[in-house]
């Protein structure tokens, strides 16, 4: 079937292409319980039901950036064709069109863990506009309290670690 583990969460397996929160087909495949290739086969059997904004392929510019974030190998075997990316209402149309009882069960987890998604991301963007509001209103004597709300905000800055041998 595929190289992935059938316990994937769909909350993992969501990243952002284009701006757009997607599945890969090779994550969405393991969780419907098929084979990547029967997938992609159905969304080319049916290709009025992925218009663009529920499904569009990758560019090798955005595949590579991926790989190297999922620390995938170039090597031998693997993928012919550049994956596709399924929005949330294109993992819905995929378990659709495959008609299995696991995908239709899944595409009700997927969604799920897109509103989620959806959720997080308009709390975070009402925080900031409340903030916003509250810095306008409030004079200069606040500016550090917001600063550092702000910082807190923000996702931290991991520290990189060197690769290779140091000279110590």
């Amino acid at each position: 079937m595929t190289n992935l583990p059938a316990r994937i969460s769909p909350q993992d397996a969501i990243t952002r292409v284009r701006g757009h929160a997607v599945i890969l087909d090779t994550d969405l495949a393991a969780l419907y319980g098929v084979a990547v290739k029967r997938l992609n086969e159905q969304v080319r059997r049916n290709p009025d039901r992925f218009p663009e904004p529920f499904m569009f392929r990758l560019t090798a510019a955005e595949w590579e950036r991926l790989r190297s974030q999922f620390a995938t190998s170039k090597g031998r075997g693997g993928r012919r064709y550049l994956p596709y990316a399924f929005t949330e209402h294109g993992a819905i149309m995929a378990a659709n069109v495959l008609n299995s009882a696991r995908a239709i069960q899944m595409s009700v987890a997927v969604v799920t863990a897109f509103v989620k998604l959806r959720r997080m991301a308009l709390s975070v963007e009402g925080l900031a506009r409340k903030v916003d509001e509250l810095e306008r209103k409030y004079d200069k004597q606040f500016k550090v309290v917001f600063d550092a709300v702000r910082r807190l905000m923000s996702p931290p800055d991991l520290p990189r670690k060197r690769i290779g041998f140091g000279r110590d």
